[in-house]
């Protein structure tokens, strides 16, 4: 299906953004947005838990978003949530409330994946180039740092650093003075002296800044006569020495610089002074994309079948050597199993069937490992690796499946019961390799897998099963796992 209109949602750790596009072929025009200045990352404690303030703030605004994109396909948005969302604690309660208040479900995103994302959206804003390009991101909790070439990022970091975290860590009554300023810049300094070496053997001829922090540095420069456009080495030590002499962020008074930006304003100074610093950068341009840009063109590439997940299963298939034959047959049997129970045809069904096709082709890449337990090795390898186009919470339903594929099953009675969906793609995936488990393509009977209740029944030919007796085995043993889980799973044999 196509959509000529599509919704990013950015819940970061400073702003809430919300950007809607209009599809025209293969280019996304802006129709509106929509910017919140939530403080996110400021909600969070010494404990790592979001203060209920802050929780409350958050969702009156995504209340007010959901009045814009209400009654749009749940196809046709996507909501990603950044570094705050990441490393709170209460993090899983937040977000119930948070999609009931928004009406779309909430995608926890890794730090690379951020970055991915941050220069998918950057590139888009600007001509292309066969030069490497630098992004630098400063968010509220973290920063990104991106090397790439056109369209193709090359070398991606996410650093535990931002404008929110650092000013209140550093500057948590507004004031700022020398040492305040210093120990910030060392800290930030540190921190990206550890992607120097690898950065800079990449390498790149043009530095690009991008969000809120890299934009009010600049705006505070050009309207003060310190820069023509973007960031300077000069402008920047310019700025530190008017910060220190206001001696208080309320006191700060700059041509340029918005008010809305002063509670965070010190903490993106000192990062991208350090930025400056370590990377040794004279100079740098602004670009207008970001984050929820490059969401909405990750989003077009999904609608329009060009879905970078697909590209990252296809290089893990050839990153761990998978015996494609065999995840091939297993992809195939799982996935007729799975329309056999689901025969209707909607998003949500070929949504959970395009990951049981992925488990499937990814379902033996442990073995590379050891192939004892392989499919923990495996579900250990999904739940980790840098996946790019896969958040967080889909790398964690991957590592579920694959793990469900063999074994007990008793280990998996916590998640089936938090999605009973789940169940349903693990009893295709596993019954497909207990068939497929001698690596042959074997003439199988006719199988009829339907529901039985709270359950399943596999109807399979006896005589096929007499002369099968391994397969004939495991499918017996399957009746106590399900079991073992509160669902019932039944053999009947036909014929």
């Amino acid at each position: 299906m196509e959509y000529t209109t599509l919704a990013a949602v950015d819940l970061g750790s400073n702003s809430f953004h919300l950007a809607v596009g209009r599809v025209v072929d293969d280019q996304i025009y802006p129709l509106d947005a929509i910017k919140e200045a939530v403080r996110l990352g400021a909600g969070l404690g010494p404990d790592r838990r979001l203060d209920a303030q802050t929780q409350e703030r958050a969702l009156a605004v995504l209340k007010r978003f959901s009045e814009r994109i209400a009654g749009m396909p749940a196809e046709s948005v996507r909501v990603v949530g950044t570094n705050a969302l990441r490393v709170a604690k209460n993090s899983r309660d937040f977000l119930k409330a948070a999609e009931k208040a928004l009406g779309f479900p909430i995608e926890v995103i890794s730090g690379r994946e951020e970055a991915r994302l941050i220069y998918s959206g950057v590139v888009h804003s600007l001509p292309l180039t066969d030069r490497n390009r630098l992004v630098v991101d400063i968010g509220g909790g973290s920063t990104e740092f991106i090397i790439g070439v056109k369209l193709k990022p090359k070398v991606m970091e996410s650093l535990y650093m931002g404008c929110v975290s650092y000013t209140g860590r550093f500057f948590p009554d507004g004031r700022i003075d020398k040492k305040s300023m210093k120990a910030a810049e060392l800290a930030a300094r540190e921190q990206v002296q550890t992607i120097v070496a690898r950065f800079e053997k990449t390498g790149w001829r043009e530095a690009v800044g991008s969000s809120g922090s890299a934009r009010s540095l600049s705006e505070a420069m050009v309207a003060s006569g310190m820069a023509e456009r973007g960031i300077t080495a000069e402008g920047l030590e310019w700025l530190r020495e008017q910060a220190l002499a206001a001696g208080d962020v309320r006191k700060l008074s700059l041509p340029g610089l918005r008010e809305e930006r002063l509670p965070v304003f010190a903490g993106g100074l000192a990062i991208m002074s350090a930025v400056f610093t370590e990377l040794s950068l004279k100079k740098m341009t602004l670009a207008e994309g970001a984050l929820r840009q490059g969401v909405l063109w990750d989003l077009l590439g999904r609608v329009h079948h060009r879905d970078i997940r697909e590209v990252t299963v296809d290089q893990f298939v050839r990153r761990y050597h998978v015996d494609q034959v065999q995840s091939q047959r297993v992809a195939r049997l799982a996935r007729e199993l799975h329309r056999q129970l689901e025969p209707v045809r909607d998003e949500k069904v070929s949504g959970a069937e395009a990951f049981l096709e992925w488990a499937a082709r990814l379902h033996e890449i442990g073995i590379s490992i050891s192939q004892g337990a392989y499919h923990k090795h495996t579900a250990y390898i999904l739940a980790n690796a840098d996946m790019p186009g896969f958040s967080r919470q889909e790398q964690g339903w991957l590592s579920n499946l694959v793990l469900a594929q063999r074994g007990r099953l008793l280990k998996m009675r916590g998640v089936f019961e938090d999605d009973p969906s789940l169940a349903t793609l693990a009893v295709c995936l596993r019954l497909a390799v207990i068939l497929y488990r001698s690596r042959r393509t074997l003439k199988l009977p006719a199988l009829r897998l339907a529901y039985r209740g709270k359950g399943y029944r596999l109807e399979v030919d006896g005589g096929w099963l007499a002369a099968n007796t391994l397969v004939a085995i495991a499918l017996e043993a399957e009746r106590g796992e399900w079991d073992s889980v509160g669902l019932a799973f039944e053999v009947q044999e036909s014929g």
